[in-house]
């Protein structure tokens, strides 16, 4: 006969805080150094390996790649090898990354550097936010995720200033980059949980398997009840944020006139804002997660059309700035624990999931509005981003009937909102609720 494996005790609440912590120091790790880093370097890395546009272009289109590649096989071995171990193994591919980066003798050694820098972009984030759903209390799980997810605002934050203070010493400042990288991968490894799935979860008809699909390398069924919506709505915000990401600080200063300095600092800001974004979670506690989708869409919206129309005015951009990044990490979250919610057998695949259609949008939608952008001018292709971002405001990720209707297996507690078929309670979060609604106990509770 076989024993049931009960699933782990919820980490207590200074492990939780701790887990919180690290999380956000190596997201800020692999996307602010590992990832953002190498465009504010670009200008040097011209000058000491003698790079024209098409393979400074192809550098970054390899990273790209990488991190596609990675995320993928993120979401599939985190439930086999745990949280632990991926995430050990995105900050062990960043410090190598950007210790290359730092260590480049000529263009070749240079691209391998930072395709290992992006791969290690697209690792990260799956294997956190498996732990954080296996081994967080339920009720503090949506904060602890939105939380981690913020580190991306910290990064950049960080890397604009560095960069300016650095360019003419950048060999200096990477191998700084190197050993902050791998200090945290070490801190990453102390803290997060292993939390892979136990054995019994792998077997087809057991308990255990019933529940979810934890140990498939994939999602059973690839997409379950709001998933095409879920990453329809990623998508559509990927192509609407690109302009800011991509083209936002060339408009600054080709067309706006901003010096170098304002623009690097007012990209810094953007990050530092970013952290506002970590209150998502508590944001959907106040207006719902429909309120909170169409007030954040918004303000991207909103944001996105003031570096178009008034790109030389550094007050506007400035505020701009701020407001972009406050909204684009909190929409990350929200997506973040959304795919956590859709795919509650399988969250890192969610969050992978969610996070690879984000980016192909603003692969997708950087190609689209380059072109507009040559065809018309600056403001209308920031106009049109802004346009989208109205458009993706009527698409919260995740409707009402799949938090409603997840399967509830004798549980004494039904995921119920503001009327049947409604979006949950402005009290409950998103991830506690899908929690409940799956037998009435989270991944980390015992029976």
């Amino acid at each position: 006969m076989s024993t049931r494996l009960a699933p782990p005790t919820p980490l207590a609440p200074l492990r939780t805080v701790r887990l919180a912590a690290a999380g956000l120091a190596l997201i800020a790790v692999c996307y602010g150094l590992a990832r953002f880093a190498y465009g504010l370097f670009v200008p040097v890395f011209r000058t000491e390996f003698d790079l024209d546009g098409s393979q400074v272009g192809l550098i970054g289109s390899a990273s790209y790649a990488a991190y596609c590649v990675a995320i993928c096989a993120a979401m599939m071995l985190a439930p086999r090898w745990g949280g632990r171990a991926v995430a050990v193994m995105a900050g062990v591919a960043a410090t190598l990354g950007i210790g290359l980066v730092g260590a480049s003798q000529g263009p070749a050694m240079l691209s391998i550097g930072v395709i290992l820098a992006g791969a290690s972009t697209g690792m990260v984030s799956p294997p956190l936010a498996f732990a954080v759903a296996k081994r967080v209390e339920a009720r503090r799980q949506d904060r602890v995720q939105a939380i981690i997810n913020a580190g991306t605002g910290l990064g950049v934050a960080l890397s604009g200033p560095v960069a300016l203070l650095t360019l003419d010493h950048w060999r200096g400042a990477w191998l700084v980059f190197t050993v902050i990288a791998a200090a945290t991968t070490v801190w990453a490894a102390c803290v997060v949980p292993d939390s892979r799935t136990e054995p019994e979860e792998r077997t087809p008809g057991s308990p255990a398997a019933a529940r979810g699909s934890t140990g498939r390398l994939v999602p059973a069924p690839l997409l379950p009840p709001g998933a095409m919506r879920l990453l329809l709505s990623a998508g559509l915000a990927g192509m609407s944020t690109t302009a800011v990401w991509v083209f936002g600080r060339d408009v600054l200063t080709q067309v706006g006139g901003i010096s170098d300095v304002a623009a690097t600092l007012t990209w810094s800001l953007l990050g530092a804002a970013g952290l506002l974004g970590a209150g998502v979670g508590d944001l959907v506690r106040r207006v719902g997660p429909r309120g909170a989708w169409v007030l954040i869409t918004g303000l991207l919206a909103a944001s996105t059309a003031v570096f178009g129309v008034v790109p030389g005015e550094l007050l506007p951009v400035v505020v701009a700035a701020s407001a972009f990044g406050a909204a684009y990490i909190a929409m990350t979250g929200l997506l973040l624990i959304n795919g956590v919610a859709v795919y509650s057998g399988h969250p890192s695949a969610g969050v992978g999931l969610a996070f690879l259609v984000l980016a192909l949008g603003q692969s997708v939608g950087g190609a689209v509005l380059g072109r507009l952008m040559e065809a018309a001018d600056a403001e209308t292709a920031f106009l049109a981003a802004a346009g989208l971002a109205l458009l993706c405001a009527l698409m919260p990720p995740v409707p009402t009937s799949v938090l409603v209707s997840m399967p509830a297996a004798a549980s004494h507690e039904r995921v119920r909102g503001p009327g049947h078929g409604q979006w949950p309670e402005r009290g409950g979060t998103i991830g506690s609720q899908a929690s409940r609604s799956n037998g009435g106990e989270s991944d980390g509770e015992r029976p």
